[in-house]
This record gives structure tokens, C-alpha cells and sequence, in this order.
């Protein structure tokens, strides 16, 4: 197939969804696709290039300390597009996609979306996060500018295929992973200097509100054992000064770093515990990454995240936004080594189900399916 990703930002692996669209688009090409992309940067012969939208200096800085950047639409980028393409792929419901789709369904084009864009990752930067007007508002103007346009739709679990079910979106929902990519295996290796002696708990994801990161730091300052234990936030984002300041209470100064793909995969195989404090999520790689790597996670238990259907069983989960919760885990964890490494190899078995292979066929077979209709 000739495939045709729309994503705002594709050439920097600093968000979520760009991480996704990169490895999705790597593995569909070696399933024998053909895989272009309509994204800012500079033109290449897999990118169709559009301009970067500017904004006021505070407005910028909002959206690029989330790691995005958004696009100014192109009807020209889009023809072009569409006259190569067998079906077109819209990752987040951008101006750049409302727009692009207008030109694929006049041309005729078979076309899918993806829900990669909880409402929460907008409101929480908008500090109404927990507002559950404000997030129904953003689910369905969503649905009426954007996804109820579709007839096939990717969502990465069956916590986000249900809130669009219960938001009134009409298309059929393919419950797809995004699938763990091969080099995450089960596997320990030796501690570096700067990790010896202490217990590292590690979290990976960007520094926003609905993270929660702060949980986990308030969560290690009640340990008993919290002299030993060294905090870890692998990311970056808006909130990395109050974080900076929160972790000035730990016994241990904090690791705050954005790290490369392979040398944060080295820190996965190099960690004592990963703890995911998210209050929202639509799946977090980053906690499946980790348990395929053989790292056991202690998991925010909220309705709002999928993440809680990776626990495999009640020492992987506290309630969400409890700091006195999360630290008993923390500490029982340490204190029962031989448990910690027998669920270690658990979660490495655990995660094979979700492997990327078998997220690229179900991925492709909705793709055939909405060729076939269009055609039909």
C-alpha cells in the first residue's frame, strides 16, 4: 500500500505521538508499504513539507514546552499527496488535518483517523484538567469538526475507544496498541556508578500537569526507606522548574534529563522500579517499554487512563494522586527483592502480546478496509 501519515511535527522524537507516528511508519515500511508523510521541516523524498505556524512568544512557548509544533495548512501539499496515496492516515485533528481532510474526501481518497489527543493533555495545560465539562466540550468538538467525518478509527485502547462511544462518535472503533517495538526485551545490566547504592525509581514522560509527577516526588520524600532512593524523570516539558523545586525535598538530588532513545533504553535495563503517577493516559509507551525491559511498574489507578490494564495485579496499582499509597508500594517493593525480580520476568512475558508486528497487521487491515469502501 501507499501510505500517507499526517502529523504536524514527524522529524523530532520529543512527544508521544511523534514517537508513535516514527516507529509506526519504520514498521510499516518494512512490511513492504510505501510510507510518506505530510509534516513540518524540510522537504525529503518521504516528506511532503509545510510551513510552521508562529504565534505570540508566550503561545509558542506553550505548545513547543509540550514538545509539538503545529502546521499551516497546504491544499497544494495535499494534492500532491493525494494523487500518490492509497489511503491517508490523520494522527491528531490539528488545523492541518481539519483542512487536509476537506481535499482527501473531495478528491476521493480513502482516509482514517487516529485518537492519539486526549482532551487532557489541553486542559490540564490550561489548568482545568479536572473540569468534566470542559473535557466533554473538547471531546465533542473533536467529534464535530474532526472524527465523526471518518468511518474507521485507530484508538491504542479500550479505555479511550469507550469515552468516544460515550461521546456519541460514530465510527468503527479498531482497538489497536501501539505497539512495543522489538528492542524493548527483558534483560538487566550492571548499574552504572551514579546508580550504585541507591534504588532508582524511574518515570518516563513529559513534565505536564496530567503526569503527575509530583506524586511521585512527594510519594519518595514518606518512604521509610527514602535515604536509598534516587527519583528519575526522564522527559522534559512546562513544569521541569516547579518539579526541580518539589525534588529539592528528596533525600538524593533528582535525575531530570531528556534521554535518547537508546541510551534511555540502557537506563531501563539498568533500573530498580518504574512508577507511572499519569491521571490521564490513552495508553503511555513508556510504561509498556518499561515492563517489556523487566521493570515492574506501580500504576496510578484512574479511570481516565488506560495504563492500570497493564498491572497484573494489585502491588502494580495505588489510587491515583495518593503520595501515601504510592510510597507503601515503593517501599514494599524494596523490601522484597526476590518478588521484584520474579514479576520482572512476569512482565517481560507479559508484554509480548502487545508487540509492534501485531499492532502493523490490525493497523493494515483497517487500512484495507477503508480502500475497500471508498471503492465500493
Amino acid at each position: 500500500m501507499k501510505i500517507v501519515l499526517v502529523i504536524d511535527q514527524f522529524d523530532d522524537a520529543n512527544n508521544g505521538t511523534t514517537i508513535s507516528a516514527r516507529r509506526f511508519a519504520a514498521a510499516l515500511k518494512e512490511h513492504g508499504n510505501e510510507v510518506r508523510v505530510i509534516a513540518t521541516g524540510k522537504p525529503t523524498d518521504y516528506k511532503y513539507a509545510v510551513r510552521q505556524m508562529r504565534f505570540l512568544p508566550i503561545v509558542e512557548h506553550l505548545i513547543t514546552s509540550q514538545g509539538m509544533r503545529l502546521a499551516i495548512p497546504n491544499r497544494h501539499v495535499f494534492e500532491k499527496a493525494a494523487a500518490w496515496a492509497d489511503v491517508v492516515h490523520f494522527m491528531m485533528p490539528s488545523p492541518l488535518a481539519i483542512m487536509g481532510l476537506k481535499h482527501v474526501e473531495r478528491l476521493g481518497i480513502p482516509h482514517t483517523a487516529a485518537f492519539h489527543c486526549q482532551p487532557e493533555n489541553i486542559t490540564y495545560t490550561l489548568h482545568m484538567g479536572n473540569s468534566k465539562r470542559v473535557n466533554d466540550f473538547v471531546y465533542v468538538k473533536f467529534r464535530d469538526t474532526f472524527f465523526n467525518r471518518f468511518t474507521h478509527i485507530h484508538c491504542p485502547s479500550n479505555m479511550i475507544a469507550g469515552q468516544l462511544r460515550d461521546h456519541g462518535y460514530t465510527a468503527r472503533l479498531h482497538v489497536i496498541s501501539n505497539g512495543i517495538s522489538p528492542q524493548y526485551v527483558y534483560g538487566r545490566r550492571p548499574q552504572e556508578e551514579w546508580m550504585q547504592g541507591k534504588f532508582n525509581v524511574l518515570m518516563v514522560g513529559r513534565y505536564a500537569g496530567e503526569k503527575r509527577q509530583d506524586v511521585l516526588i512527594e510519594a519518595c520524600t514518606r518512604c521509610r526507606h527514602r535515604e536509598e532512593i534516587q527519583v528519575i524523570l526522564a522527559g522534559k516539558g512546562p513544569l521541569e522548574k516547579k518539579y526541580r523545586r518539589l525534588a529539592e525535598k528528596l533525600s538524593n538530588p533528582v535525575v531530570m534529563e531528556f534521554y535518547e532513545p537508546a541510551r534511555l533504553l540502557e537506563i531501563l535495563h539498568m533500573a530498580d522500579l518504574y512508577v507511572h503517577t499519569s491521571d490521564a493516559e490513552i495508553e503511555a509507551m513508556s510504561c509498556m517499554e518499561a515492563f517489556a525491559c523487566g521493570l515492574v511498574p506501580v500504576i496510578a489507578d484512574s479511570p481516565r487512563s488506560a495504563t492500570p490494564q497493564f498491572a497484573l495485579d494489585e502491588r502494580s496499582l495505588f489510587p491515583a494522586g495518593d503520595s501515601a499509597a504510592l510510597a507503601e508500594k515503593i517501599d514494599w517493593w524494596m523490601e522484597h527483592p526476590r518478588e521484584r525480580e520474579e514479576m520482572g520476568k512476569r512482565y517481560g512475558e507479559h508484554a509480548r502480546q502487545y508487540a509492534l508486528e501485531r499492532s502493523i497487521e490490525q493497523t493494515e487491515e483497517m487500512f484495507r478496509m477503508a480502500i475497500a469502501e471508498q471503492r465500493g
